[in-house]
């Protein structure tokens, strides 16, 4: 995360009659100046150039943008920087939003009635609700499902069709970037806008501040209130609850009061509430009562699927070489693809054509990040450590069954996650034949369907072999 080079905080505006629009131009060049020094000089021309503040609205920052594709790229990128230095700069400031307009425009503006072109949207439809605070934009409709994703966006269905009734809690865990933000937003927004069931969405670090807040200016009973009046309670982030006693008491007992309500609870988090250090038992035992689901590293095709139709979406037309040349370089996280993809298109737009694919190779060659070089040794290695049994075993020809279930393990990360041949595995393995990979391939993909622990052990590896 960013962090502002500036240690005081400034207020954004005095008891004095000031002018808004002066105050709004020294605020953003005060933050300009902050990230300036965090970035290099090409992205900052590139991605904050005619970029100002068009208004502050109750707490909330307009920040004027000249298209989508820097929009999407300060949300995804720079948000966080953003934030902070206008917090650490204008005071009480509780989000910011991104409006596409012209660089003449500095003043306010009325909000536009219609879709822009390349698939920007109206204020009014990008604009975070103050009450509910789910963003517009996360619905089912534009959430690519594919092998990674699919159990997680199964039960999300189930959700809706049975709030508070089919899988509650819903619990959904992976590492950044993988939409679960999306997922768990897109429930909201269905269920309050199909069934008009009243819905909070809230990071638990909003949470935790909300509570200490709620203790300092002695009206701990009204923020105990507050959550419990909800049809449909959200939760991201929920590991930075961890370490933090008192909010963890909190949340236990809304919790307890929403789900004796038949409310539904939703939470995620970047790991299974069982790896969250410093969370109190009894929150991972309720945690554990409803319904613990992950979201796993994208696919390949799924990637094409994603880009394909962020493409379809934006109106514009990547060629299939482009298309699969991201999609196999980029494959960390959602986030990071989407990125990449804006950048592509921003690009293509300030050349006035679509990029050929060394224009994006030398485009992408500095974020796509180096692969790192495994051999099969080093995932023998990692599994044999996890189960705490001898490397050697692994080429043996035992049938031991704490020997056979990691040896089946280590040929389905090497075939999925390396790409190598069955008769290579069951060659470097010990000398087996390549049905017999294949076998143990299949019933690893089978069982992971079917069994969450198994599921979550394969995940935990492949963390500690990438």
């Amino acid at each position: 995360m960013f962090t502002s080079s500036k240690k005081e905080t400034r207020p954004y505006t005095s008891g004095k009659p000031t002018n808004p629009m002066s105050e709004q131009k020294k605020l953003w060049d005060s933050v300009l100046g902050s990230v300036e020094l965090l970035v290099s000089k090409a992205n900052f021309n590139t991605w904050f150039k005619d970029t100002f503040i068009l208004k502050n609205d109750d707490g909330v920052v307009y920040i004027a943008v000249p298209n989508a594709f820097v929009r999407d790229w300060l949300f995804n990128k720079y948000h966080k920087c953003i934030l902070k230095s206008l917090r650490d700069y204008g005071g009480d400031i509780r989000s910011v939003e991104y409006v596409i307009t012209r660089p003449e425009q500095k003043k306010e503006i009325d909000v536009p009635q219609k879709k822009q072109e390349l698939g920007e949207l109206p204020l009014q439809e990008a604009v975070i609700n103050k009450d509910d605070n789910l963003n517009p934009r996360y619905v089912f409709e534009s959430f690519v499902v594919g092998p990674f994703n699919e159990l997680a966006h199964a039960a999300a269905q189930a959700v809706i069709k049975k709030p508070g009734i089919a899988y509650n809690p819903l619990f959904i865990y992976g590492d950044t970037g993988r939409g679960k933000t999306h997922l768990i937003q897109a429930v909201g927004n269905h269920l309050k806008n199909h069934s008009g069931q009243r819905v909070i969405y809230i990071t638990s670090e909003k949470f935790v501040v909300d509570y200490v807040n709620a203790l300092q200016s002695n009206k701990i009973n009204q923020f105990k209130e507050k959550y419990r009046k909800y049809d449909v309670f959200i939760m991201d982030d929920t590991q930075f609850l961890s370490g933090k006693e008192k909010s963890q008491e909190e949340l236990f007992h809304i919790f307890n009061t929403l789900y004796d309500n038949n409310k539904q609870i939703i939470f995620s988090s970047d790991r299974h509430p069982n790896y969250i250090d410093n969370l109190e038992a009894r929150l991972k035992s309720r945690f554990s009562a409803g319904m613990i689901v992950d979201i796993s590293a994208p696919d390949h095709e799924s990637r094409l699927a994603i880009l394909k139709t962020k493409s379809k979406s934006a109106g514009v037309e990547l060629s299939p070489d482009v298309i699969d040349f991201v999609a196999t370089n980029i494959d960390s996280n959602i986030r990071e693809l989407e990125g990449t993809f804006n950048s592509i298109m921003m690009q293509s737009q300030l050349r006035g054509r679509p990029l050929n694919l060394i224009e994006v190779k030398n485009l992408i060659k500095d974020s796509s990040k180096p692969k790192k070089a495994l051999s099969i040794k080093d995932v023998v290695k990692t599994v044999s450590n996890y189960y705490s049994i001898e490397e050697e075993s692994i080429y043996e020809k035992t049938r031991k069954k704490e020997v056979v279930k990691p040896r089946q393990i280590i040929m389905y990360i090497l075939r999925e996650n390396l790409s190598i041949s069955y008769p290579s595995i069951g060659e470097k393995l010990g000398g087996r034949d390549h049905t017999t990979v294949i076998h143990s391939c299949e019933k690893i993909k089978n069982d992971i369907k079917i069994d969450q622990k198994l599921a979550q052990e394969i995940e935990h590896i492949k963390s500690l072999i990438f």
